[in-house]
């Protein structure tokens, strides 16, 4: 049986016709698959409807600012983001950095550099991705879902940032405020029940998977685990 092969696709969102051109077919010629959009309004839409696998993201586009997809993005997704950008301020990449981009390019610069930016990036995210042995636990941190014993969970993007950390480490006991600092991507102040909370309702659509099995514990006083 031959094998299929997985062609990685990235959209690149650039109002600059020439610069969009000229990366989609280093890309192409790289062996990846394009689309380009010249606006930031359809951008999360797209992304819903048919994932990518990175963004090549400018900072500055009608519409809709890079800054502020990045934003909405992160807000249910965890698909790797390259802010692309003329402003060279180091606020400017502190700010989109702390967004949630994986990394930043400043204009002028080399399309192979920017294929080879996303090469590497597109490799740690896949290392990311994965089943943890003996558990049945499978954790997708490119496409924001997770799967349970072959079953797909649906989860809230909460919830799935919060099933993540714990499955990042089984065993290992995180306090509410450890991961408090994981479930919010825009800083958003909130009491440690929002943790609570969350917890009962990821417990809840684990046990449906499990019979009834509960694989969070709670650590009296100090916080939650899991145990796959």
């Amino acid at each position: 049986m031959s094998q299929i092969e997985i062609v990685p696709h990235i959209l690149i969102v650039e109002d600059e016709p020439k610069l969009a051109t000229v990366l989609c077919d280093y890309f192409n010629a790289a062996g990846f698959r394009t689309r380009w959009l010249s606006g930031g309004q359809h951008v999360v839409d797209v992304v819903r409807a048919t994932p990518p696998d990175l963004i090549v993201l400018d900072l500055m586009l009608p519409q809709k600012d890079g800054l502020a997809i990045c934003r909405e993005l992160r807000g249910f997704t965890t698909v790797p983001i390259v802010m692309v950008t003329a402003r060279v301020e180091e606020i400017d990449r502190l700010l989109g950095l702390e967004l949630g981009a994986d990394d930043y390019i400043c204009k002028p610069f080399s399309p192979r550099e920017v294929v080879a930016r996303a090469r590497a990036i597109l490799r740690r995210a896949a290392r990311s991705v994965g089943a943890i042995a003996g558990s049945g636990l499978s954790v997708d941190e490119t496409r924001y879902c997770a799967s349970l014993d072959g079953i797909e969970l649906e989860l809230t993007p909460a919830e799935f940032r919060l099933l993540r950390t714990l499955a990042s480490s089984p065993g290992q006991v995180f306090s509410r405020a450890q991961l408090l600092d994981r479930l919010y991507q825009d800083h958003r102040v909130v009491t440690d029940r929002a943790v609570d909370s969350h917890v009962k309702n990821l417990r809840r659509k684990l046990q449906a998977v499990r019979n009834g099995s509960d694989v969070i514990e709670s650590v009296y006083g100090v916080g939650y685990r899991i145990d796959l």
